[in-house]
């Protein structure tokens, strides 16, 4: 009788966005989870993207399936750049290659001055209208699972997650050398990172990049369209 060798599955890090915590992930994380270690990435101690992903270099294991949502894919590109020789695979969901610009941080600039000024909550209310698909805004569930992980963030680590991201380099050149299988979502009706910069990425990409835009979803692809974002990344994972 010949021995059968169980593959163990690969590592995962997941990379929150801006305002995230783990249950940006957790309706993944069942699905996810069984035989396999998961690592959420730390982005709340930083002003710096390279900061950032210092640290997760630092926690992961040698090698690793890595996963970010908006400000996650500017990490998660990062770490390409930085050492790709450690990612399996890459997943790229809700976010840009491209750098930011002064009418992008334009916008940024003022939430961090009223985050600064004690007016968080109302950062928090007005990043709500941007994040999830018009249709979503009177789903009340969601609207307070998002505020309460910008409450665990706090105003601190909102404004050095904003920096960051106001400070992070241009990713477009990475693409090209990327070779990994790579899952690239988008919601539709993404209003901050819109699928045509999706698009970009995949493209830059080439034939090792997978593109899906999910109908009818914002930027929170994974609390928004959690089945059909749990189903690609379980493919993804193979």
């Amino acid at each position: 009788m010949s021995a059968v060798t169980m593959k163990t599955p690969e590592s995962l890090v997941l990379i929150p966005g801006l305002n995230c915590t783990p249950t940006l992930y957790a309706p993944q994380w069942p699905a996810l989870a069984p035989g396999r270690q998961i690592l959420v990435a730390e982005t709340t101690a930083d002003d710096a993207i390279g900061a950032m992903v210092e640290r997760l270099l630092a926690a992961a294991p040698e090698r690793f399936a890595l996963c970010g949502l908006s400000m996650g894919g500017y990490i998660a590109l990062d770490v390409m750049r930085r050492a790709p020789e450690r990612v399996t695979r890459l997943a790229l969901l809700d976010t840009t290659a491209k750098p930011p610009t002064p009418e992008t941080n334009a916008p940024r600039e003022q939430m961090i001055a009223l985050a600064e000024k004690g007016a968080f909550d109302n950062v928090v209310t007005l990043l709500w209208q941007k994040l999830v698909a018009p249709d979503r805004l009177a789903d009340e569930a969601l609207r307070l699972d998002v505020k309460a992980m910008a409450e665990t963030v706090g105003a601190a680590g909102f404004v050095r997650q904003q920096r960051a991201i106001m400070g992070r380099a241009d990713a477009r050149q990475v693409l090209a050398t990327i070779s990994v299988p790579t899952l690239v979502v988008v919601g539709e009706e993404d209003a901050i990172t819109p699928p045509d910069e999706a698009r970009e990425i995949a493209a830059g990409i080439g034939a090792s990049a997978r593109y899906l835009e999910i109908p009818g979803c914002g930027h929170l692809s994974t609390m928004e369209a959690p089945e059909i974002v749990t189903r690609a990344l379980l493919d993804w994972l193979g």
